[in-house]
């Protein structure tokens, strides 16, 4: 059976294609058992992951063959939601490059994403609803933060369908490129990731990820081990030796 996972593993980075174009890169179990396993790689060896899709398309949605036969049981193991939970929580950023349809919970793996870019066909959204199911992998939890209550609402419960124009101006896009460009520009973020200090970088994020209640302690706790790390002293005198000479 073909893999639903080409992975380019490289030293501070990993691209994970989605590879099913048959079915539009559909996400069924064999792509969530992937997802895991390089989630459990990335926990082990931080790198930032890059997610994409093949042939145009990015997901257009769960494998709706598997999902119509999942029962009530299904549901509450939570099969998507953990994984792209794992996704969201991962050390490094992750960084959705996304053509053509993202969809239900092609969607839902976009928006774990910490950065997301995509082309001018970029369709995305949520038509769960009209399946007679709810998105139950992170949209309503998640749009709310990307988006705002309102869009979110607007989205969910309509099952508006967003172009890449729009997906921009409400935020669920950070930039849009031709398509023959999207993969550079995604390595383009992860250059400028890679350039700053790893740790400084997962420590922002465990920050952005944190809940409420966690600032801003948090953040001085994770300042304060920064303030004493070599590599901080490192680059702010490589900083301030730069200036003098300038």
């Amino acid at each position: 059976m073909t893999e639903p996972l080409h992975i380019d593993r490289r030293a501070d980075r990993v691209v994970v294609t989605l590879d099913r174009p048959e079915v539009r890169n559909a996400i069924d179990q064999a792509t969530i058992d992937g997802l895991h396993a390089i989630c459990q790689e990335l926990e082990d060896d931080p790198r930032t992951l890059i997610l994409t899709g093949s042939g145009g398309v990015f997901a257009a949605g769960a494998d709706i063959a598997q999902l119509r036969e999942r029962t009530a049981d299904d549901a509450r193991r939570g099969i998507n939601t953990t994984a792209f939970r794992r996704i969201r929580s991962l050390p490094m950023p992750v960084i959705a490059a996304i053509d053509g349809y993202a969809l239900g919970g092609g969607a839902e793996l976009a928006y774990a994403a910490d950065i997301r870019i995509g082309t001018p066909s970029v369709r995305i959204g949520n038509p769960e609803t009209g399946l007679g199911i709810i998105a139950a992998a992170g949209a309503t939890w998640r749009l709310p933060e990307i988006v705002g209550d309102a869009r979110a609402s607007e989205l969910l419960l309509t099952g508006r369908i967003l172009r890449a124009d729009e997906a921009v101006q409400w935020g669920l896009l950070s930039s849009v490129h031709p398509a023959d460009e999207l993969m550079d520009a995604a390595h383009e973020i992860a250059d400028r990731i890679a350039a700053n200090d790893p740790l400084a970088t997962r420590h922002t994020k465990r920050a952005l990820l944190a809940d409420a209640d966690q600032h801003p302690q948090l953040e001085l706790e994770l300042q304060a081990e920064l303030f004493e790390s070599s590599e901080k002293h490192r680059r702010m005198t490589a900083f301030l030796d730069r200036k003098k000479t300038a």
